[in-house]
């Protein structure tokens, strides 16, 4: 069973939105094969709807929503044209509900974004759903998924929910014990065929599903040793990637995704159908004491390691990678306070670093990693983010003391922090 330490850390739930851009993995590593890919080439149920969302006055059925800035249009019959479609299909959205707090985002643009959460309600589950088209705005509410708010590490498998992606304005996904799915911009939900176990993190990539699921019980606890999954993202059956230990989030970005594995990092560049394990520089167990990793860039990785941990401060180095983990350089060391929840970045010159124990941090670092600024500062005893990530270079994401209970009772902030200059400054948006 997991230490408290360990539990806390691995809430983080890591995400950059993907970005345009392809990359083909080096040759160094161990290259793996998943089912239906080559060695060599790396590169249902019921509709239900959440009594919080429709005591808020949501809309069923609605006027078609214009198409969401950011986002463009295709050739008739092209996925981006379906897509366009669907969100176009979607209702407009209702109010927000009143005390709505965060517990999960996902960008689609630059401007529309879809956050799960909850607010207070007569009647349980109050898991809420809301929208912006203006980057924070304004706010829509939509209708969530009828499963309450869980901790993916509970040690439960009773039917919860704590991360939200979509892969398009209509396509997305809700997911924790079990997986719900939309396809009209999240005016309808939908049960789908999930993995076995509990969904860690789920991100979509390449046109691929990519899940990092556990096993978690009362009696045992999270089990140390998971598996990497993916389906398509059109459908079917889930096939494993690859096993992974102690890992706790998929970090996507520009058709990369990469998963800390201990002391390694295991990279693909397909959507899971390969994988490629690189080497860390990260001492020996770091990887279950808090270690990160992000993708900055096409070819770019930048990797947090954790040590020597003393009254709720932890030793922290940032190392960057120009190869995908093929080799490693020291970028510098952010600040002793808190106990690391992950590291995020526009680009791999300019690294953000989540911490928390008697207070919640980010760090900021504009050169590298040889100086860093504290940005974001709350005495607020370690309510610690969730998904944060950079949709941009400059536009970034983090959701500061995320919500794991219906009706928020511990009184979680709940807000969604966003920069626009590469992670120097964060400002709270308004639901």
């Amino acid at each position: 069973m997991r230490t408290s330490a360990q539990v806390r850390a691995r809430r983080l739930a890591l995400v950059s939105m993907a970005a345009l851009g392809a990359v083909a993995l080096s040759a160094c590593g161990v290259v793996k094969a998943g089912a239906g890919g080559s060695p060599g080439a790396i590169a249902s149920a019921t509709a239900s709807v959440s009594p919080a969302a429709a005591s808020s006055g949501l809309a069923q059925g609605g006027k078609p929503a214009a198409s969401p800035p950011g986002t463009t249009g295709g050739a008739p019959g092209s996925p981006a044209a379906t897509a366009t479609a669907a969100a176009a299909a979607a209702a407009a959205g209702g109010p927000v509900p009143a005390g709505f707090a965060a517990t999960s985002v996902t960008f689609v643009s630059v401007s529309e974004a879809f956050v799960l959460g909850t607010a207070p309600c007569a009647h349980a589950p109050c898991t809420s759903i809301v929208r912006t088209l203006d980057r924070g705005t304004s706010w829509t509410g939509l209708p969530a998924p009828a499963t309450p708010l869980g901790d993916p590490y509970d040690n439960t498998s009773q039917p919860a929910v704590w991360g939200i992606r979509f892969a398009s304005p209509g396509q997305g996904f809700v997911f924790g014990n079990g997986l719900w799915t939309t396809t009209d911009g999240g005016e309808h939900w939908t049960a789908a065929v999930s993995p076995a176990g509990s969904i860690v993190d789920l991100e979509v990539i390449d046109g691929q599903l990519l899940a990092l699921t556990d096993d978690c019980t009362a009696q045992s606890g999270c089990a140390a040793a998971e598996t990497l999954e993916r389906r398509s993202l059109s459908g079917g059956p889930w096939s494993d990637v690859t096993a992974v230990s102690n890992a706790r989030v998929i970090a996507t970005q520009a058709r990369v995704a990469a998963v800390l594995d201990g002391s390694s990092v295991v990279v693909t560049g397909n959507g899971g159908l390969t994988s490629a394990a690189r080497g860390t520089p990260c001492p020996d167990g770091s990887g279950s004491a808090g270690s990160a990793v992000a993708v900055t860039g096409p070819g770019s990785l930048a990797l947090l390691c954790a040590g020597n941990a003393a009254m709720g401060s932890v030793q922290k180095t940032v190392y960057v990678s120009g190869d995908l983990g093929a080799s490693w350089v020291k970028a510098g060391s952010p600040p002793f306070a808190g106990d690391p929840w992950g590291i995020s970045g526009g680009t791999g010159a300019a690294p953000v670093v989540a911490a928390a124990s008697g207070a919640s941090w980010l760090y900021y670092s504009p050169d590298g990693g040889a100086r860093w600024l504290t940005v974001f500062q709350a005495g607020d005893g370690g309510a610690g983010f969730n998904d944060p990530g950079f949709t941009t270079t400059a536009d970034g994401v983090a959701v500061y003391g995320p919500v794991y209970r219906n009706d928020n009772p511990y009184a979680s902030p709940g807000k969604l922090l966003l920069t626009s200059d590469g992670g120097a400054s964060w400002t709270a948006a308004k639901f």
